[in-house]
């Protein structure tokens, strides 16, 4: 259940009052708020790669996993890990389909009330609408080349698992390049979209979740 709502948040340890550095605070986030929505709605799809590292406080060592990752307006997201392991994730919707090794399960993300926020939280980082998420306070800051969009959860339920998620946003087309999950435990997940291609035909197929 916890690998599950970890890779929904999907599509690293500071807390909410933190710098980063390279960045600086944005004051006035309204002209960013509305290239990153413009952007974002001229989006219908995206298929990339991906990168996922998993820092855990008991580990010495990252566990990195490669793959593929889909996304299609309105509400379709597939991940599918191809190293080290096997894992697939598809959302169509309120519907959530996982498989791993020979299991296979079928939830709903309306089952209760973390799986509804964490689902509304991931197809709004994909979908650019990050920002109006009532789920989270959001400060943005900026470097050279990138924003930075610290996502803040304001709910009992995701402050529990989460300080903070992080997005990467790219400074010349307003794409999220990376996903930073920061767990209160201090475990953290970091998920980078590499070579993406943006609204190339998907068949709605790729998201069954029968």
């Amino acid at each position: 259940m916890r690998k599950l709502i970890t890779i929904l948040c999907c599509f690293i340890a500071m807390n909410a009052t933190a710098q980063y550095s390279g960045y600086k605070l944005v004051s006035n986030t309204e002209a960013f708020r509305q290239q990153f929505t413009k952007a974002s709605q001229a989006t219908q799809s995206i298929q990339c790669d991906f990168v996922q590292d998993k820092n855990l406080s008991m580990l010495a060592d990252k566990i990195v996993s490669t793959g593929k990752f889909w996304f299609k307006r309105d509400n379709k997201v597939k991940m599918e890990y191809l190293k080290p392991s096997y894992y697939l994730l598809v959302i169509n919707g309120n519907n959530i389909k996982t498989k791993d090794g020979q299991k296979e399960n079928h939830l709903s993300a309306k089952s209760n009330k973390m799986f509804e926020q964490v689902n509304k939280m991931m197809i709004d980082c994909v979908q650019g609408t990050a920002l109006d998420n009532k789920s989270f306070t959001t400060r943005v800051f900026e470097s050279e080349h990138t924003y930075l969009v610290e996502m803040a959860p304001t709910t009992k339920a995701l402050q529990g698992i989460f300080k903070n998620i992080n997005l990467t946003v790219d400074k010349k087309d307003y794409s999220v390049t990376k996903m930073d999950m920061i767990e209160q435990s201090g475990d953290n997940t970091d998920i980078s979209f590499l070579h993406k291609q943006t609204n190339t035909n998907i068949p709605d197929e790729v998201f069954s979740v029968k």
